[in-house]
């Protein structure tokens, strides 16, 4: 019976922070929704680098190459060359043509829409079968291009929920995607998600937070501590 407590205490206190936030940043919105094999592309190029990196080396590798066969076909230079700008080129274009080959294999040509049949947790588990696709990027193609149920967690959602005392100070990366997903309501998964990054990147930052004018204050279990050490 405590546990259940608990975890209706954590629902409301998620909702108060979806709240909060919507009141200071307003409805965000995500970019333009891809398709779904285009939006794995772009979430790889994403990881560890910024939206305009992402975007460039995304563009770049478009105008490049006229299809995605013609992307898993290429000579892996060439690959890494058009997405140069998202940083970790070699690596990234390694991956890149990696799950498009695999795709082609098990599917006999390249489109992911089929995931749209699955349920969210069934197209997470089948992305998550190729190397460098883990549970955010996963979670990202599910939510904004497929439209289901997923709660993404980057760095900053990871530093912020646990701040917030959303989520335990030693609960993982992947830990807490299970856990905010179980937390938030599904229909505030988007809202909460993108406005929890634009906190974590303008007020709650790594290394000097800034408290004195973040909104969630009330809410917050690292304030309280900072405001009485």
């Amino acid at each position: 019976m405590e546990k259940a407590n608990v975890d209706q205490d954590k629902k409301h206190l998620a909702r108060r922070i979806t709240q909060k936030l919507h009141q200071k940043y307003g409805e965000p919105h995500w970019r333009q929704p891809l398709p779904p094999l285009d939006e794995l592309i772009s979430t790889i190029l994403s990881q560890n680098t910024n939206d305009g990196n992402r975007d460039r080396a995304y563009e770049a590798l478009r105008q490049r190459f006229p299809t995605w066969e013609a992307v898993r076909d290429a000579p892996l230079a060439a690959v890494v060359e058009a997405i140069r700008t998202a940083g970790l080129a070699q690596q990234k274009g390694q991956r890149i043509q990696a799950v498009l080959r695999s795709i082609s294999e098990q599917r006999g040509r390249l489109e992911l829409d089929f995931l749209k049949e699955m349920d969210a947790e069934e197209a997470q588990r089948w992305l998550r079968q190729f190397k460098g696709v883990g549970p955010k990027t996963a979670a990202i193609v599910v939510l904004f291009s497929l439209n289901k149920p997923a709660f993404p967690v980057d760095t900053h959602i990871h530093r912020v929920t646990r701040r917030l005392g959303l989520i335990p100070e030693t609960t993982s990366a992947e830990q807490a995607h299970l856990l905010l997903a179980k937390i938030f309501e599904a229909g505030d998964y988007a809202s909460a998600h993108l406005n929890i990054i634009r906190l974590g990147r303008e007020i709650c930052q790594a290394r000097k937070p800034k408290c004195p004018i973040c909104p969630l204050q009330e809410e917050c279990t690292y304030y309280r501590r900072q405001a009485h050490s």
